[in-house]
């Protein structure tokens, strides 16, 4: 078996124009709310394309640790100036947000996100600026590249995108199609494609696990 790990996406970050026309300033901001490592790359190359000097002062709130330790790739990592949430999911972090609720956060998103981050913190009153930093664009094919797989595998409604705009007249005939997510098995479905592998369930609570029962399946027959 052979695996080609071939993203139909990719993130890039705005440009420093594109940002300006949202008319928010990053140093009016006394913290900022990192949800992954994407969001840190791009807030610090943005800062710096602006010429925008991050304050020592600022403090920085992660959905987890290892993305907090992230950020020691541009500032140092200071514990009184970095906090983190214990399981990665955003609800998690809120307790600690909400124990620093005078501080100003600015929150890097990307074009696709949904408004979980804003209720949660609207409905403790914290004082926070949605702001977009970076998108997911297609990752095109060239013309090049063969496109000759048995399987095909999706993690987010983007890549089921990208595959329709890459191939327009795809015909999935025994292609199988797997992905992660309910959102991105809805686009799969949508997109009149058959789906034939979906995680998480509880029988296969990841990609990998999936993955292997298909193929094992498979096998069987």
């Amino acid at each position: 078996m052979k695996i080609d790990f071939r993203p139909f996406i990719k993130v890039e970050s705005l440009s420093a124009k594109e940002f300006r026309k949202q008319k928010v300033s990053i140093l009016d901001h006394t913290a900022v709310i990192f949800t992954s490592r994407h969001a840190i790359d791009h807030f610090f190359n943005l800062c710096a394309e602006m010429r925008v000097t991050i304050p020592e002062t600022m403090k920085y709130f992660c959905t987890s640790e290892t993305i907090a330790l992230y950020i020691q790739k541009y500032v140092q990592y200071r514990k009184r100036k970095v906090f983190f949430g214990a399981t990665g999911k955003f609800v998690d972090l809120v307790p600690v947000i909400v124990k620093h609720s005078s501080e100003k956060y600015l929150i890097p998103m990307s074009d696709v996100h949904n408004d979980e981050i804003k209720d949660l913190l609207d409905k403790q009153k914290i004082q926070h600026t949605e702001v977009v930093m970076y998108r997911t664009v297609s990752n095109d094919f060239t013309p090049e590249e063969k496109f000759d797989y048995d399987m095909l595998l999706f993690f987010s409604p983007a890549g089921i995108q990208s595959l329709i705009k890459n191939f327009p007249s795809f015909d999935q005939k025994e292609v199988a199609i797997g992905c992660f997510g309910p959102a991105t098995a809805k686009a799969v479905k949508d997109a009149g494609l058959r789906l034939d592998l979906e995680a998480p369930t509880a029988a296969a609570p990841s990609m990998t696990a999936a993955l292997d029962k298909f193929i094992g399946d498979q096998n069987k027959d």
